[in-house]
């Protein structure tokens, strides 16, 4: 059962209670998926100059922002981990001579959670919660997601979890788009759709609003993209599956990966 890899947006960790169009598209999603023997998961919430995952049995759920109504703070996604997949991934990351290390006891971050609970909230699906590095060239990031593309024949799903249009300090009251989030989002399904990616690794200078889109002190919310863009090399095709934008800044994007 060969699944697909998805990157999904996890915007607010709001989502986790929302009730809205986004939150029921990834609750039907999951509906609709195979079950998935286990679930990898490269988080923006993890950025590491050194390969990390987690090798754990079971997970604490991380509350790991603040300022959000008390209630998100009681939420947890209890989902076991799996040893076994975890030294698969340290095989593979082996064989290509990827330095990496197995963290126990960190607990799974909001970018794995919040979209896990929405998609699987039985949480009865193994997860490992995969770092990236926002200092690695996008072709490094994607070669690291192609050292892992086997799993996706053992019924492994992966999951980039950021934003592709991720800017805190632009954000305003209401949803409506920016006209450069747009743009950019426009930019990056058109190089997506054609797998073009010697212009997707140049996307810094040749995006219009890269800048705005993906901001230095927030690249790590658009990288995750080319880890589970790497896990789909084989296939290399991209479907859009859903569109939307929360307070203007941030695009709430799901990609399907073949």
């Amino acid at each position: 059962m060969k699944l697909p890899a998805l990157f999904i947006a996890h915007g607010s960790p709001l989502l986790a209670l929302e009730d809205n169009e986004y939150t029921r598209f990834l609750e039907k999603l999951g509906q609709e998926l195979p079950k998935p023997k286990g679930v990898v998961v490269f988080s923006a919430h993890w950025d590491s100059s050194e390969q990390l995952f987690t090798s754990d049995e079971r997970y604490e759920t991380l509350h790991d922002f603040y300022g959000f109504p008390q209630e998100m703070y009681g939420l947890t996604y209890p989902a076991p981990g799996d040893p076994g997949l975890a030294a698969r991934i340290a095989e593979l990351f082996a064989e290509h001579n990827l330095p990496c290390r197995a963290v126990s006891g960190r607990g799974l971050d909001h970018g794995v959670w919040v979209i896990l609970r929405r998609l699987f909230p039985e949480a009865d699906i193994p997860v490992v919660a995969l770092s990236v590095d926002s200092l690695r060239s996008p072709m490094e990031q994607y070669e690291i997601g192609r050292m892992l593309a086997p799993l996706r024949e053992e019924g492994v799903l992966f999951i980039g979890s950021g934003g592709l249009v991720h800017n805190l300090r632009l954000m305003k009251e209401d949803d409506g788009p920016e006209e450069w989030a747009l743009e950019f989002d426009a930019w990056i399904a058109e190089r997506l759709e054609g797998w073009k990616l010697e212009e997707l690794y140049h996307y810094d200078k040749l995006a219009p609003y890269a800048k705005e889109a993906v901001p230095s002190y927030g690249r790590e919310h658009f990288i995750p993209l080319f880890y589970a863009m790497g896990t789909a090399d084989s296939g290399r095709t991209a479907e859009r599956m859903f569109q939307a934008y929360q307070y203007g800044t941030l695009s709430l994007n799901c990609w399907k990966l073949g």
